[in-house]
């Protein structure tokens, strides 16, 4: 069953308004979560409870999915870092991890680009290093009409295969997911997102990484992990065996443990500096 969440709002000086949740300890490590394209903070769902209640997590719907604003324009990746660090002013994160899954780890890593304070440490779980090139389902999307098709947002979730089981309510919610983004933002986010500069090509990220990857990812190949952790000094490359593109979806126990474990580590670092 979905986890139910007491879900909040506020107004950015980006000048979107975004729902969040939060769960755990308010004074303990910030850890905010970052969706990818097309998903909702709801994705978060089977990860959010497995994380220990002494972490303070936090989950946003960006801007264009979910039940966050869905203005005419405004999807670049760097529109999506701003709102991030919007918010982060709005509710009084000073720092916080940055846990981004896909498009959201690209996300992350511009927010550690742009505002390097406000990033206590990254973990990016099947973010890409760069996302230049044009993918082949870029077609599709760009002839997408509203109202988007259920059968089509379904058959596009077959885009990433998965190699563990994924319960049929979570499989259905991120289908729900879909149904909430406007065929407009479909197409400005990813062209957002392919557009951009890659993150680390224009910048340093200084934040302690680690970087999770599904051995099964048809869609970001090993190279490319191995070149990001390469572009950021001191980072660390786990690699999921048998395990697809949307390692949330499929690694959630698995992915909790080594969250927990990287943030319990990245505590001792900083009492011991």
């Amino acid at each position: 069953m979905a986890l139910q969440h007491v879900v909040r709002r506020v107004r950015l000086v980006t000048g979107v308004s975004l729902p969040y949740v939060v769960r755990g300890d308010p004074s303990g490590a910030a850890v905010l979560l970052l969706h990818p394209w097309a998903e909702s903070l709801r994705c978060f769902d089977r990860l959010i409870p497995l994380l220990p209640p002494s972490l303070h997590v936090v989950a946003i719907d960006q801007r264009g999915h979910g039940d966050a604003d869905k203005p005419a324009d405004g999807y670049s990746l760097a529109s999506f870092a701003s709102d991030v660090v919007a918010f982060m002013d709005a509710v009084g994160l000073t720092s916080a991890v940055l846990v981004g899954s896909s498009s959201g780890g690209y996300v992350a890593q511009q927010v550690a680009i742009d505002s390097p304070d406000r990033v206590a440490g990254l973990v990016l779980v099947g973010s890409p290093r760069s996302l230049h090139g044009r993918p082949a389902f870029a077609d599709e999307v760009e002839r997408l009409q509203d109202p988007v098709n259920p059968a089509w947002v379904r058959e596009s979730l077959t885009w990433f295969p998965r190699v563990h089981h994924v319960p049929d309510w979570f499989v259905e919610a991120r289908v729900q997911d879909g149904l909430r983004v406007p065929a407009h933002v479909w197409r400005d986010a990813l062209m957002g997102l392919f557009t951009a500069p890659p993150p680390t090509d224009v910048g340093r990220i200084a934040a302690r990484t680690l970087i999770i990857w599904g051995d099964h990812d048809d869609l970001l190949p090993r190279v490319d992990q191995q070149a990001m952790a390469a572009a950021i000094p001191g980072s660390r490359l786990v690699v999921y065996e048998d395990t697809g593109h949307l390692v949330v979806w499929e690694q959630p126990e698995r992915l909790a443990t080594d969250l927990t474990a990287f943030i319990s580590g990245q505590q001792s670092a900083t009492a011991s500096s």
